[in-house]
């Protein structure tokens, strides 16, 4: 029997990067706020989803009164997160039941394709976990005090979201102390001993972090409503 699925939307950044007042997940882009483009791309995918959306709880009023600016009636769940990102998804997990599929997401990652969400719980289905990455396209060099030393960039890959895991497998994972080089949900899972499976991301689905990027997203945005 297929087991039910569930996407969690992780928006607690501040905006600090971008120098706005308003977190960046509430800035509009091609029309509306970059949350509603995100939670859009998981509807899009399918209406049986279960979206659950973790926010800041001071954040809450202005979700809402935003919900009602822009007529976004999309259903999903609020759930309020913690102080790091670690602490954010380890909430939004015990809304998830389980022997079902999570989807974990970052919510200013709004170009998220459906296909790219259908290839993620698919594969999580077979191998427990399915990591979005992608091949680096750029050199790259390490760092070593005042030496540095070029790599082979095809070992390795840039990590994106969604990260889609059985919820049994990533619930337990989130059991382990949290620490600062827990930076995503794989890197959680491994810790408690999980192999983690990556799957071809897409270059398009960009994590919105400095103020070129809001600008490279409303591009993208209005490109696709052509």
């Amino acid at each position: 029997m297929k087991m039910e699925e569930y996407a969690l939307v992780v928006a607690g950044g501040k905006g600090t990067r971008i120098k706005s007042h308003l977190p960046k997940q509430f800035l509009e882009v091609a029309g509306l706020p970059v949350l509603m483009h995100t939670l859009h791309a998981f509807n899009r995918y399918s209406s049986t989803v279960q979206i659950i959306l973790v926010l800041p709880e001071d954040d809450f009023g202005l979700w809402k009164d935003l919900c009602q600016r822009y007529d976004f009636q999309l259903p999903h769940r609020l759930q309020a997160g913690g102080e790091t990102r670690f602490q954010s998804v380890k909430k939004g997990l015990e809304q998830v039941p389980d022997n079902s599929l999570v989807c974990i997401h970052d919510g200013v990652r709004p170009l998220v394709h459906e296909n790219l969400i259908a290839a993620s719980f698919r594969l999580a289905a077979i191998h427990g976990s399915a990591v979005a990455a992608v091949r680096l396209k750029e050199s790259i060099r390490m760092i070593d005090q005042d030496k540095t030393q070029a790599l082979d960039r095809s070992r390795f890959r840039l990590i994106q979201t969604p990260q889609t895991f059985q919820s049994d497998l990533i619930k337990k994972a989130y059991q382990v102390k949290e620490d600062s080089s827990l930076t995503d949900d794989a890197s959680v899972a491994e810790r408690a001993g999980h192999t983690i499976s990556l799957f071809e991301g897409s270059y398009e689905n960009i994590k919105i972090t400095t103020a070129e990027d809001l600008v490279i997203a409303d591009a993208l945005l209005q490109s696709h409503k052509k």
